[in-house]
């Protein structure tokens, strides 16, 4: 079987280097936001081009602490609404929903998977005060544009990168809008992935900075003085000596990632299959390679007798989601088609040229 994700086998070259971090956390005797921590901020903050690195326990945390963050600053307040892209991942909604926002779903554009800026005024209103923008499946969503709205009207810009570590933006954060911050999730089968939960913010805001270093650590600035109605949201120091060995590796893994995308986008020859969109710039991580097809389930159940794991990012669109009836009734023709026919291909950079190749035998005999 060729797996989906083998984590074991990306995993596996660290394995002396991980022991050896363990011990020497262990041995430090201090194990939570200590060195390790205090490392991978600031390697990452760097990596991505941004001033600050705010290390938390999970992706959601990250984004849902960005919004409380702008709350505690005045910036934003409960009842406010937040535009996201209507196919995301429902982590991108709970986050908004958790800090007592009010999320405004937009279509995206087939080709892309991402928000289609097009669309994304028509929806603003006085109430309207924040963009989130999603870079789904690994690709940038249209910045530009974005950025461009979101300065028109004096918006905040989020942008939820939980699956384009690497990518141009994120290596620059959000283009020239100081009112802005990403979130970043480290969960193991991210391109940059620890071996449980993790996950940061970056941003250029100092003042904003400021306050989440606060918020994920009890609302605290010096121990036993809460500043702000906080949480516990730490990333974990082992987990951040983990990504402390991963991190240098990360553009060469996201390259091998593009080469076989390459490849896919090059062989794959079969009309019953939509291959994404790609301009074959670095905006593109690919996290996931994402094909469509009519009929999903026969196409799956094919692989699956070839000995080839596949994915569903995602069967069910958010608004569909008995989490959200109220939303149920809603019509979002683009989201829920590609909901109905999007399956992911195996992708990770230890996949070998021969899987690949048989992939695309198998796929093109289809």
């Amino acid at each position: 079987m060729i797996s989906f994700l083998d984590l074991k086998k990306i995993n596996e070259p660290y394995e002396t280097a991980f022991q050896e971090k363990l011990k020497a956390v262990l041995d430090s005797g201090w194990y939570i936001l200590g060195k390790e921590v205090e490392t991978f901020e600031k390697a990452f903050a760097e990596y991505c081009n941004s001033k600050y690195c705010i290390g938390v326990a999970n992706g959601l945390d990250a984004l849902t602490l960005i919004f409380k963050g702008y709350i505690a600053l005045g910036k934003l307040q409960k009842g406010d609404e937040v535009i996201v892209p209507a196919n995301t991942y429902i982590a991108s909604i709970l986050a908004i929903l958790q800090a007592d926002l009010v999320p405004v779903l937009v279509e995206p554009r087939l080709e892309t998977y991402n928000i289609n800026p097009d669309l994304v005024e028509e929806k603003i209103t006085s109430k309207t005060k924040a963009i989130l923008a999603v870079h789904l499946y690994g690709q940038l969503a249209e910045m530009e544009k974005v950025n461009e709205i979101a300065l028109k009207h004096d918006l905040i810009l989020v942008e939820d990168c939980a699956q384009s570590h690497g990518t141009i933006n994120n290596k620059q954060l959000t283009i020239n809008n100081l009112k802005s911050a990403a979130a970043f999730s480290f969960y193991p089968g991210k391109n940059l992935g620890c071996l449980g939960d993790g996950g940061a913010i970056t941003t250029n805001d100092a003042e904003l900075a400021k306050v989440l270093f606060s918020l994920r650590n009890y609302g605290s600035e010096k121990k036993y003085e809460n500043k702000y109605i906080g949480v516990n949201s730490r990333l974990d120091e082992l987990q951040a000596g983990f990504l402390n060995l991963k991190l240098p590796n990360l553009d060469t893994d996201n390259q091998k990632r593009r080469n076989i995308a390459k490849r896919y986008l090059a062989e794959i020859k079969n009309e019953k299959i939509e291959l994404p969109f790609w301009d074959f710039s670095n905006n593109h991580v690919f996290h996931l390679f994402v094909i469509r097809t009519k009929n999903r389930g026969n196409l799956q159940e094919y692989l699956t007798q070839h000995n080839i794991q596949t994915l569903i990012h995602y069967p069910i669109p958010p608004h569909k989601q008995k989490a959200f009836v109220k939303w149920n009734n809603l019509s979002f023709p683009i989201t829920e088609k590609i909901h109905n026919e999007v399956l992911s291909l195996p992708m990770s950079p230890v996949l070998t040229a021969s899987e690949v190749e048989f992939i695309i035998e198998v796929l093109n005999q289809y």
